[in-house]
């Protein structure tokens, strides 16, 4: 593939993320599974996409000094700009003059002369002129926001929430590349001789302080590495690690995992039981939960039972006090993995995060009463929100009296993360900024005799 077909496709990509509300990382996988792509663009095309959406509103804050705002562009010419002033501004292995050359071409082959020598014109003036400074925004809020790209209403909120200095380094993390995170199959290797394996293969890797089975990945492609393809890891992030870790599932357990897809934490349990007892796994959707059966027989698990239900009626399932331990990591605005899925920030609005706490209310309210006395019962979400996360439950508590925060959680909290601000009386805030790892809440309530 030369250079145009590449930037063409890269650019189709950016479109239908834009246009059709696309996830970028599924959209990757989608054109790299294709096998158009030769391995050494691979890292080109996932640092463009990732980069250009990462950086969306900053790009757009440069090039409105260089546009007549008046002017109506097309979404292919405007993303067309972004993703080469990107390259301008962020990139250093392309000369600015073969950047601009191939977005020259690209606008010729989709559009027309006029159009062409309109992205000329602009890359060209910015390549002599520079991008203006954001030093000069005076506004805190504002500034911030245009520097790291977040919505000002979203930066407004988690200042807000949790004051400008957190915000600000939470936002900052969030533009960062994090570390892929991997699982270990305890039943089929040990950490220490994955960690050895993945090393003779010219993987860079450090053992994970949240999860014995941890490892994280500090170069290279786990996704071609022997082991990932002998089911013998698998891919999760450190914070989704401690949902397993903290449930306290033993062998012989009856559990429930409510909303289980794709059905990481849901085989990190089983692998945590042995692959004895029972999981029941569920998911909204078939397609997903049928996903969760595809994962546990890639690990080799055969206790997790998994179809289609809705959290919110699964009481009409299984009977009352049916389960030893329960996880609800329930469906929310996902505010929290915005490091490898950049274009959440832009999809999501303030209504959403309301929308879904009263969601995430209602499965929890209608789920917990399936939890045995003194069963132990997880909430998890993967985003950053008060609202969705301490504030559901508090809520749920209110209501619920015979249900309390187990106190012995904040004990088994791994150590290094018992002096981080995100502990609060109603469970644990993990930012990104704390571990290199997705923001992440979860607390762990059990169901008094």
């Amino acid at each position: 593939m030369n250079n145009y077909q590449l930037r063409d496709t890269i650019l189709d990509i950016l479109i239908r993320i834009e246009k059709d509300n696309g996830f970028s990382h599924l959209l990757i996988d989608h054109e790299l599974k294709k096998q158009r792509i030769q391995a050494k663009d691979e890292g080109l095309l996932t640092g463009i996409v990732y980069g250009t959406m990462q950086y969306k509103i900053t790009l757009d804050y440069y090039l409105e000094h260089f546009i007549d705002q008046r002017k109506k562009l097309d979404l292919w010419v405007r993303m067309l700009l972004r993703m080469s002033v990107y390259q301008m501004v962020y990139l250093d292995k392309v000369p600015d003059h073969a950047i601009i050359h191939e977005a020259v071409e690209l606008a010729k082959r989709r559009g027309h002369k006029g159009i062409a020598s309109f992205v000329n014109g602009v890359l060209r003036s910015i390549q002599r002129k520079g991008v203006p400074s954001i030093s000069s925004l005076t506004d805190d809020v504002i500034r911030l926001s245009v520097e790291t790209s977040h919505p000002e209403w979203l930066v407004r909120r988690w200042v807000n929430a949790y004051g400008y200095t957190t915000a600000k380094e939470m936002c900052e993390m969030n533009v960062t590349k994090k570390h892929t995170a991997i699982r270990i199959q305890p039943m089929k290797i040990s950490r220490s001789e994955a960690m050895d394996r993945l090393k003779e293969e010219g993987f860079e890797v450090t053992a994970s302080e949240l999860s014995s089975q941890g490892i994280i990945i500090e170069k290279g492609n786990v996704l071609k590495s022997s082991l990932f393809l002998n089911g013998e890891i698998t891919i999760q992030d450190q914070s989704s690690m401690l949902v397993g870790e903290l449930l306290l599932a033993e062998p012989g357990m009856q559990v429930l995992d409510a909303c289980s897809a794709p059905g990481g934490k849901a085989t990190h349990i089983a692998e945590k039981m042995l692959n004895e007892g029972r999981l029941e796994a569920h998911d909204l959707h078939k397609k997903k939960a049928k996903r969760v059966e595809t994962k546990a027989s890639d690990l080799g698990l055969s206790i997790i039972h998994a179809s289609q239900a809705d959290a919110r009626n699964l009481k009409d399932k299984y009977k009352p006090e049916s389960f030893d331990r329960i996880l609800i990591d329930a469906p929310c605005s996902g505010l929290g993995v915005m490091r490898g899925k950049p274009e959440i920030k832009y999809h999501k609005q303030e209504a959403d995060i309301e929308r879904l706490a009263a969601i995430q209310l209602d499965i929890l309210q209608s789920t917990a009463p399936l939890l045995k006395k003194d069963g132990l019962l997880i909430y998890s979400t993967c985003t950053v929100d008060t609202a969705e996360n301490e504030g559901v439950v508090k809520r749920f508590l209110a209501n619920n009296p015979e249900y309390i925060v187990d106190q012995a959680f904040f004990e088994d909290l791994p150590q290094s993360l018992k002096t981080t601000k995100g502990i609060s009386e109603y469970g644990f805030q993990l930012f990104p900024q704390d571990v290199d790892s997705d923001g992440f809440f979860l607390t762990r309530i059990k169901r008094e005799n």
